[in-house]
């Protein structure tokens, strides 16, 4: 499958609701709740102003199945280290999906002029991910412990994660 990876916009996000819906629904990644939030909610979470990007992946046939957004990780003298989050349709996983998507995410991240990219919140469950966090260079830096409520596995540790740019 050939994959663009481009900048969102707002007409995307018919596309982008059902994956964040289901992403969301399964409660083992995202600390939102389906059941708390409206699709409005949702849009407000996920397509964020600048200097927030919110980006797309699309397959060669013009359907979105990734998104990621990237923005600082924090405020004044944190802006200079990026955060992200990423979600691919679940009925498209393992094929490489994730990794474009980070992939472009570092790049515009380095692009922005960011020095590092941080990651808060990595579910110790979501084996795949870390994987592809450590593949791609990222350490685990801090763990929290049972600090996410999974829907299967009760409470589990989330991971903090960095690496420099």
């Amino acid at each position: 499958m050939a994959l663009v990876v481009r900048t969102a916009t707002a007409e995307d996000w018919p596309a982008i609701w059902p994956i964040w819906r289901q992403v969301v629904a399964a409660g083992d990644t995202y600390v939102w709740e389906l059941d708390a939030m409206t699709e409005d909610d949702a849009r407000a979470a996920w397509m964020l102003p600048p200097p927030a990007e919110v980006m797309v992946a699309v397959d060669d046939a013009g359907v979105v199945v990734g998104t990621a957004e990237v923005r600082p990780n924090q405020v004044g003298r944190g802006s200079h280290v990026a955060n992200a989050s990423f979600m691919v349709d679940p009925a498209c996983a393992g094929r490489g999906i994730g990794r474009a998507l980070a992939e472009a995410v570092l790049e515009r991240a380095r692009a922005a002029g960011y020095r590092a990219m941080q990651f808060n919140a990595v579910v110790a469950s979501n084996v795949r991910a870390i994987a592809l966090w450590r593949s791609l260079g990222f350490t685990v830096v801090g763990t929290v412990p049972g600090a996410f409520r999974h829907a299967e596995r009760g409470e589990v540790d989330l991971l903090v994660m960095h690496r420099w740019l």
